[in-house]
């Protein structure tokens, strides 16, 4: 008998499988730990895609990024629709968030739109969201008798993207800004 590694009988040496060892200490047969390890690596794996599906999608439905195709965006009317420009626009990307909006005067009893549109010359029309504005003044715009005021915000990344292609100068015209409302 020979001694490897201060062990008698090296046929021990082989490796066995974890799944060997499984069947010969519960008494099973190996085709059905093997079948049990399977189901748990399956069980395993699709969880983790489901979760992996899931989270994905979360991540898009939450997009910031505004698209003019949405349909609750602009009303489809008969009726005369009317369109304004903004009183003023602020460009603060710097700032963080919420810092690219557009301030526009809307007459009472007329509805604004759900979105706006931002056309630049050679640019694809980007949309952004209306919140309607609580302070009497903003910023040196005093509220008119007859009139309320909506504040459009602009994606931060869609404003950046425009900047760094030079077009910070079409950002702040108001004609590229506007806004449509009608009658309620």
């Amino acid at each position: 008998m020979s001694y490897i590694f201060g062990i008698k009988n090296y046929e021990n040496l082989y490796l066995e499988t974890a799944l060997v060892k499984i069947a010969k200490r519960s008494n099973v047969g190996t085709q059905q730990v093997l079948k049990k390890s399977l189901f748990y690596i399956f069980f395993a794996l699709s969880l983790f895609g489901v979760m992996g599906v899931s989270y994905v999608s979360d991540k898009l439905e939450r997009s910031p990024v505004v698209t003019c195709n949405a349909p609750y965006g602009f009303f489809p009317t008969k009726n005369a629709k009317f369109y304004t420009y903004p009183e003023k626009i602020v460009l603060q990307p710097w700032r963080g968030q919420h810092h690219i909006y557009a301030v526009f005067k809307i007459p009472q009893g007329y509805q604004y739109e759900y979105l706006f549109r931002l056309k630049i010359p050679g640019e694809p029309i980007h949309c952004g969201g209306l919140v309607p504005v609580e302070e009497n003044v903003i910023a040196g715009i005093p509220r008119k008798q007859g009139y309320y005021l909506v504040r459009g915000y602009l994606n931060t990344r869609i404003a950046l993207n425009l900047i760094f292609q030079g077009k910070i100068n079409q950002l702040q015209q108001s004609q590229n800004w506007q806004l449509g409302y009608v009658k309620k």
